[in-house]
């Protein structure tokens, strides 16, 4: 009997062993990313992220587990539009035979001082053409499954579309001299044109940039003549230059904006949609008027 049931139960653990390894590869390049991708991939496949939350892609260097999982993906996403710098040695050197698809594919892409910003995902209307473009790449790749890919796509861009029309009303009632926030650095670009406030910043796209002390120093003049509602520290970056700002200029820090990142588990934006959600609440509490 002991040995029926040995076997038994072996067999059973070899079936789970071969569903899982029958199981679509997939590779994100970063945590937001990932998530779309888990949205719409459901339980059809393993998704593995490169870039983890609270981490910054912009500076990420690759690592040997990056690259394994890399070379045994069967399809890879990434966000592209210069994003990931790292992505395409990555791929190319990893020796895999995995399909890359890009995730902004349609997405007119916003520049700033002459550079494409590569952050599209922070309006929701972007991230509405991410999953519609995951979706058509997995039933690309995978055709028995696409009505169940395109389905959960779906679905999950309905919860996106109700969350950016909630934003734009939300946004509508508040004055348009409190709409101007600062930030670390120039991620919010999408959002800013999406519902219409203004972010500033004393850090271009790219966290690795650092900016001259006569750049700063020409920032906080401008905060000080200008009407600026709050700062924001990033999940991302070092809060020190935020707070420098801060302290020479009197404005308040009203909390901390995931840009670049979701938040590690127990976090509050361990999703792309709480991600937004928290990002939302956070700028209305800081640009509504005081009474």
């Amino acid at each position: 009997m002991h040995r029926n049931l040995f076997a038994a139960v072996f067999l059973m653990a070899s079936v789970l062993s071969a569903n899982a390894d029958a199981k679509t590869k997939v590779v994100a390049s970063f945590s937001i990313l990932g998530d779309m991708v888990e949205q719409v991939v459901g339980d059809l496949a393993q998704v593995q992220t490169i870039v983890g939350p609270d981490a910054d892609a912009h500076v990420y260097s690759p690592n040997v587990d990056d690259a394994r999982a890399v070379a045994t993906a069967d399809v890879i996403f990434t966000n592209g539009l210069g994003f990931e710098t790292w992505s395409k040695t990555l791929i190319d050197t990893s020796g895999g035979k995995a399909r890359v698809y890009v995730a902004t594919k349609g997405i007119t892409p916003l520049k700033i001082d002459g550079e494409i910003d590569p952050h599209a995902w922070n309006a929701l209307t972007n991230g509405m053409t991410y999953v519609g473009n995951i979706a058509e790449a997995m039933a690309e790749f995978d055709p028995t499954n696409a009505a169940t890919y395109r389905s959960n796509a779906a679905t999950y861009r309905a919860k996106l579309k109700a969350l950016h029309e909630r934003a734009l009303s939300s946004v509508a009632g508040i004055p348009a001299e409190r709409r101007t926030v600062v930030t670390a650095h120039d991620a919010f670009g999408y959002l800013a044109q999406a519902y219409g406030l203004e972010f500033l910043a004393p850090v271009g796209i790219d966290t690795e940039a650092e900016p001259s002390a006569r750049q700063l120093a020409t920032l906080i003049s401008q905060l000080k003549e200008k009407q600026v509602a709050a700062l924001f520290v990033e999940n991302i970056t070092n809060p020190d230059l935020v707070q420098q700002i801060s302290a020479e200029t009197g404005l308040k820090i009203g909390g901390r904006l995931f840009s670049d990142a979701l938040s590690e588990r127990g976090g509050p934006a361990t999703s792309y949609l709480a991600m937004f959600e928290h990002n939302l609440a956070t700028l209305l509490t800081a640009l509504k008027p005081t009474m």
